[in-house]
């Protein structure tokens, strides 16, 4: 599950970076972060498989679960960097006119 919802992200960022194609909300870095992860995943079905076997296939609900948790958890996270990246570069000026504005 979560190479499914990681993989599900980083497709979608890749489709908002290739639609949008807008350098000041740095989507490139979101796209990064969720293909990282994705390959991070990828890379450990591929261990437990061989660990596993057959096995890997049929997880518990409970496995399932957790996976789910786990998976949503890295978006969120993904996002948070994203968006403190987004503030702190402030590539359109906003939050330093706003703050030097009196």
């Amino acid at each position: 599950m979560t190479l499914l919802i990681c993989a599900t992200a980083a497709v979608i960022a890749t489709l908002c970076w290739y639609v949008k194609q807008d350098e000041t909300l740095h989507i490139g870095i979101l796209c990064s972060m969720y293909w990282g992860a994705s390959l991070m995943w990828l890379a450990d079905a591929i261990f437990e498989y061989a660990e596993l076997g057959a096995d890997y296939f049929a997880p518990s609900a409970e496995d399932m679960l957790n996976d789910s948790f786990l998976g949503l958890s890295v978006v969120v996270l993904a996002l948070v960097v994203w968006i403190a990246v987004v503030l702190f570069q402030d590539s359109r000026g906003v939050i330093r006119s706003r703050l030097t504005k009196k």
